[in-house]
């Protein structure tokens, strides 16, 4: 999800945003658009011509969402003509439309990234995978800069599942996991940090691998029900806390460094676009991607809102 993912309040959240795009024939990148004039940014910006235009896309779950409203605001305001296209679906669908033109930007997750490109990848650290990402990419595709904000895949059982098993890391489901059921996206299944990994790095085989959402409600109530004794969500999830959920560490690095950064088709590139998202990244980190979710979950804001306000506090909107 981060799904590989992995970023989180998700739960409230995905209530608020669109899931993954439906089924029928029609592309899922062809709808779900709204344009944005660069005009709308007001006064002293760049001409839309000069400044460029760009269509930002997002994957199906919330915090996402949030992130592309976030780069489209910071877009806009340096005169960029944005189109939005929020709510995708996963990766293995916005990939192709950010290589077709579908789409121009979406918000990405460092470690994530280059194990979707690089299957074979084995660093670990940010600035390993950071320095990774540019000979993975194609050609055409292209990371700006990273920011310090971090949203990883967490592996979660509830208090009463980690008490009764003394489980406190991913390394103490191996005896246990072949009575337990493990919930998640329907991509965690075959992706290289989800079922495939815990069973190559952990030895952790679960009696049934149940799929559900990206970080939302289905999972969140599975695990609150019972009907998983174990899930995927994202670190920066406040239903984690809400629920007295219990994170299992990771003791051997499954889920890499997950650094929040744009991942952009070069030919769309000026340097307008170039210094908005440079700058989102220059002022994000995990307390603050954090706070950001919590206020559309708790505050029950829209992500429009919450990036508009956090834009302009930063001077960047």
């Amino acid at each position: 999800m981060k799904q590989y993912r992995a970023l989180g309040g998700l739960a409230a959240l995905a209530l608020l945003t669109l899931t993954a795009c439906g089924g029928g024939s029609s592309n899922p990148l062809s709808t779900a658009s709204s344009a944005v004039p660069a005009s709308a940014s007001g006064s002293g910006s760049a001409p839309a011509g000069g400044a460029g235009s760009v269509t930002v896309g997002s994957a199906n779950f919330p915090e996402n969402v949030l992130l592309a409203e976030i780069y489209a605001g910071a877009l806009k305001a340096k005169g960029v003509q944005v189109t939005k296209k929020l709510s995708i679906g996963s990766r293995e669908t916005y990939i192709p439309g950010l290589q077709d033109g579908s789409i121009d930007v979406i918000p990405e997750y460092s470690g994530v990234l280059l194990q979707y490109f690089d299957k074979a990848a084995t660093a670990v650290s940010s600035d390993d995978v950071y320095a990774a990402l540019p000979k993975a990419l194609p050609a055409t595709l292209q990371v700006l800069e990273q920011s310090k904000a971090e949203d990883k895949d967490a592996i979660v059982v509830s208090k009463a599942t980690a008490d009764k098993y003394k489980l406190t890391s991913i390394a103490d489901l191996a005896p246990v996991a072949k009575d337990l059921v493990l919930g998640g996206p329907p991509e965690f299944k075959t992706r290289p940090d989800g079922v495939p990994g815990l069973a190559s790095k952990y030895s952790v085989t679960f009696k049934e691998f149940k799929a559900l959402d990206v970080g939302g409600p289905l999972t969140v109530n599975a695990l609150k029900n019972g009907q998983v004794q174990a899930a995927d969500l994202f670190s920066t999830d406040s239903s984690i806390v809400t629920n007295g959920f219990v994170v299992l560490a990771d003791p051997k690095s499954l889920y890499t460094a997950q650094n929040v950064l744009p991942l952009i088709n070069k030919a769309k590139l000026t340097p307008a676009i170039t210094e908005a998202l440079n700058g989102v990244s220059a002022k994000l980190d995990t307390p603050t991607l954090t706070t950001l979710l919590a206020k559309v979950a708790v505050d029950k804001k829209e992500p429009a809102d919450v990036a508009a306000e956090w834009l302009k506090t930063n001077g960047l909107g």
